[in-house]
């Protein structure tokens, strides 16, 4: 590989990076130095999460097989570096999908359970964690452990969210979700204010697998907080779209030399995205491909943000005051001069995670993102934790790039159980400026 393949999605620290594969790794065990290495997927974490630059990256992706997949009952075994798209090809033909997936098919199998990712149907299923049945996973003594809920318990729940500190995943073993039709029936329900989604959001996740909302985050006044609210279910077997489609229709091919992510071209894009779904509730079948993944369908699209890359912020808030707490979050960024292209909101359910550091849990989730203007971002980003963590909130971390170790334990408190069990060969640039800067 390159050494410029181990970028971060948010492309904040570009800089060449060293890996190795998982098999020169195993070859030096025995005589690995403490916090040396890091296992790093695809590179669809937003921060510095998948980073070790005190040390070297050991490159998943060259072990990337699916070993074992039973078209009668969907459960998959697959070596770590797969992705999430490999498995969707090997599995749709049978009608099976993943249970739960992110924003992307390229994050690896491994990475998914390293970050316990969620997706559309939390309410309903929880996270991806709580769809695997068993890794295995090397530990720099040279341990090659079988872990399951029944063996290595503990081992089990501080690797599911444990971003990759626990040792090397080596393969991953899945139970997959039977569905009529891999494409989506769509309930496209626009809404012309915040009080509206949160009087919809409730039916919506009731009555639907899969429910997520599109904010315009730049509308102001009795319009603040409008959006659209894109519900839906798998489809039935009579579909007509093509199970796999094509690959990608397009891509950046560079980034340019200034963001055209910016106030003028939003406010644009958000008025037509809004107009563009007809008032009410439209109902209407997409393929999977739109309806999961739609960025994926342009390549290397975050290079629009140009060259100084962009910062994401989740974050998670009780329930109780989610309304409130929405909006000060929007009408912070605007104030400090910030336009979020992709703001999501979406909530999460009671289904339990079984990561000691998983991000999800019961509350809203609102995804904002913001091309990086320095340190005035930085800090509309401390303001935003601020927000958060006084609410009783939490903040993800692997979207994150520079949330304070006080943060971090707010949002974490059990984060020692993690560090009590993490693999003293591996460590990262955020564990280390987080976890490892507070007192043990």
């Amino acid at each position: 590989m390159n050494t410029h393949d181990y970028e971060s999605w948010g492309r904040l620290d570009r800089r060449p990076r060293q890996g190795i594969s998982p098999d020169d790794y195993e070859d030096r065990i025995g005589s690995i130095e403490p916090d040396a290495f890091l296992p790093f997927g695809n590179g669809r974490s937003y921060g510095d999460s998948c980073h070790n630059d005190l040390g070297t990256l050991i490159d998943n992706r060259r072990h990337a097989r699916i070993l074992a997949f039973d078209p009668g009952t969907g459960m998959m075994t697959c070596e770590a570096g797969v992705t999430l798209g490999d498995v969707l090809a090997r599995a749709i033909p049978h009608r099976f999908f993943l249970a739960v997936t992110p924003g992307t098919a390229f994050v690896t199998i491994g990475g998914a359970l390293a970050n316990d990712v969620h997706g559309k149907n939390h309410h309903a299923r929880g996270t991806f964690g709580n769809h695997v049945t068993g890794f295995t996973l090397l530990r720099s003594n040279g341990e090659r452990l079988t872990c399951t809920p029944q063996e290595n318990p503990e081992l089990f729940s501080a690797t599911i969210g444990g971003m990759g500190l626990t040792g090397l995943i080596l393969t991953v073993s899945l139970r997959l979700s039977k569905v009529p039709s891999p494409h989506v029936q769509q309930h496209a329900i626009r809404f012309g204010n915040l009080d509206q989604y949160f009087g919809l959001v409730d039916r919506a996740d009731e009555e639907h697998e899969y429910s997520v909302a599109w904010i315009d985050q730049l509308a102001t006044g009795r319009r603040m907080g409008r959006g659209v609210l894109l519900a839906g279910d798998h489809a039935d077997g009579s579909c007509e779209f093509p199970d796999m489609p094509k690959g990608m229709k397009l891509s950046v091919p560079f980034s340019p030399p200034f963001n055209l992510l910016n106030f003028a071209t939003l406010k644009a894009f958000n008025e037509y995205y809004f107009r563009k779904e007809k008032s009410g509730e439209t109902v209407s079948t997409v393929p999977w491909t739109s309806y999961f993944y739609p960025l994926d369908a342009i390549g290397a699209w975050n290079r629009l943000y140009g060259p100084k890359g962009l910062y994401q912020h989740q974050s998670v808030y009780p329930v109780e005051h989610a309304r409130e707490i929405t909006a000060t979050l929007m009408e912070t960024a605007r104030g400090a001069g910030h336009a979020s292209f992709l703001t999501v909101l979406k909530r999460f359910g009671n289904v339990a995670s079984r990561g000691i550091l998983s991000f999800p849990r019961a509350g809203f989730t609102l995804t904002l993102d913001f091309a990086n203007q320095g340190e005035r971002t930085v800090k509309l980003l401390d303001r935003l934790d601020a927000i958060v963590v006084e609410a009783g909130g939490a903040i993800n971390p692997y979207k994150d790039a520079r949330m304070s170790p006080q943060v971090f334990e707010k949002s974490f408190p059990s984060w020692r159980s993690l560090e009590a069990l993490r693999d003293p060969a591996l460590t990262s640039n955020f564990w280390r400026r987080t976890a490892l800067a507070l007192p043990k």
